[in-house]
């Protein structure tokens, strides 16, 4: 299944040639791995894993209230629900919900979870009216890419803190993946050592288009500039939205009393953040070929 999500994500990069149809039926795929529960554990801290196997969500706890980092599929929110209440914490404990970015894997049980949990939902400032319409940038008729919409109680921009109790997520901005997709750091207590956190939203070709007719405007220059500002970013946790981005199972299995906590891994971020560097650059050359290929 690992190979074929793989090979999925890379057909969904050149979601530019594909008819929608397609891009329904890979999705409709992609489903299989994306709901398939997995156990809730503690990943290292007060960070706590509570997604599917296929898809993240984060569970950052404080004795005065939690934050949880994104949401999954709209028919798998019912998973995050239950992974909760099986670590011994309680939705309605939750103050935040905090979004990396506005896509239908990530946002499709933030209405749901806001209602059963009462808490302030944030998100980076471009992606509010995504969030608050439910649909993909640059793809509101698509109906397999949308979901169910939610109201976006504050935004934030680089720098801006969200905090509850000891823990303060800071928001950088890392856009392109969507307008505005927002990478969350943090600190961690891992034994006598405090640790760097960062659940970095994405930097995937995914469903965009790069040239002729634009996702959106500036998608190009956004890019870039994530990639540039990834380079000085210094990160001992690795974290994202979709846990093969960091092998999180491989990470999980060599969980061990006494040994080494195996997701603290310095330089794993940048040179991640270098491979997703040059598949853009790939993806921009073949899409402007095949836009001047058309035109010829």
């Amino acid at each position: 299944m690992k190979k074929i999500v793989v090979a999925l994500v890379a057909l969904l990069s050149l979601a530019g040639t594909v008819q929608a149809q397609t891009v329904k039926d890979l999705l409709e795929t992609l489903k299989v791995k994306w709901n398939t529960p997995t156990e809730p554990f503690k990943m290292i801290g007060n960070v706590h894993y509570v997604g599917t196997d296929g898809l993240a969500s984060y569970l950052i706890t404080s004795a005065q209230g939690h934050i949880l980092v994104d949401t999954v599929m709209p028919e798998a929110t019912s998973q995050i629900k239950a992974n909760i209440e099986k670590l011994g914490f309680k939705v309605t404990d939750i103050k935040y919900l905090v979004n990396t970015h506005a896509h239908i894997d990530h946002t499709g049980g933030l209405a749901e979870m806001k209602a059963a949990s009462g808490a302030q939902m944030v998100a980076g400032e471009a992606d509010k009216p995504l969030l608050e319409g439910g649909y993909y940038p640059g793809a509101q008729e698509d109906t397999a890419l949308t979901f169910p919409p939610v109201k976006v109680d504050r935004t934030v921009r680089e720098g801006d803190k969200v905090t509850v109790g000891d823990v303060t997520l800071t928001a950088h901005e890392t856009p392109g993946h969507s307008p505005g997709c927002t990478s969350w750091a943090f600190s961690v207590k891992d034994g006598d050592a405090t640790r760097s956190v960062l659940i970095f939203c994405s930097g995937t070709v995914a469903l965009n288009r790069l040239v002729t007719n634009p996702t959106y405007p500036g998608i190009v220059t956004d890019y870039r500039q994530t990639f540039a500002r990834a380079k000085d970013m210094k990160v001992d946790v690795l974290l994202a939205p979709h846990p093969e981005m960091y092998r999180m199972q491989d990470k999980r299995a060599m969980i061990s009393d006494g040994a080494p906590n195996p997701f603290v891994n310095p330089g794993e971020f940048n040179a991640y953040a270098a491979t997703l560097e040059k598949a853009f650059e790939d993806a921009l050359a073949k899409q402007t070929a095949d836009a001047q290929e058309k035109k010829n």
